[in-house]
């Protein structure tokens, strides 16, 4: 049975580059904005990746405008962790970070093991391959947590 979305909720991973702004994205558009949703990075010494927003273009996600950032950026900027109600982690690095900032805190952490598709394949269409599948299993992970988005059914 699908759960009931949270009131906000934080996606990381190790850049902030690909899956944590594609988390973000999806999320807003399968789900609306009735959930507060962000992303953020272990580091963020990378831009937006060109085939992200590639594979989110083909679903009218706009994702060139998106600023990678990290932990640290965030908590200078006055951003609190403890105001999330999940930190979803899509990285193993990203998983320990998120746990080693909220260890004081009542927070879920979830880990959702998702392809890191940097670094496959060879062609283009290849590469477009294999960030389309990383896009799918966050579709697939939100829809097996949340259920199928309303306006889908």
């Amino acid at each position: 049975m699908a759960e009931r979305l949270p009131q906000s909720i934080l996606f990381c991973c190790d850049h902030n580059a690909v899956r944590s702004p594609m988390a973000e994205g999806l999320m807003k558009k399968l789900y609306g904005t009735g959930t507060y949703v962000q992303s953020v990075g272990v580091k963020h010494d990378l831009e937006i990746d060109g085939f992200a927003i590639a594979v989110c273009q083909e679903m009218d996600i706009e994702l060139s405008r998106h600023r990678a950032r990290s932990f640290d950026q965030m908590e200078q900027l006055g951003d609190d962790l403890s105001s999330f109600d999940l930190i979803v982690a899509l990285s193993p690095a990203s998983q320990q970070r998120a746990l080693d900032l909220t260890r004081f805190y009542a927070l879920d952490v979830e880990y959702w093991p998702i392809l890191d598709p940097t670094g496959q394949g060879e062609s283009r269409e290849a590469k477009l391959v294999s960030y389309r599948q990383t896009r799918d299993q966050l579709i697939e992970r939100m829809t097996e947590k949340w259920g199928e988005p309303e306006h889908l059914r």
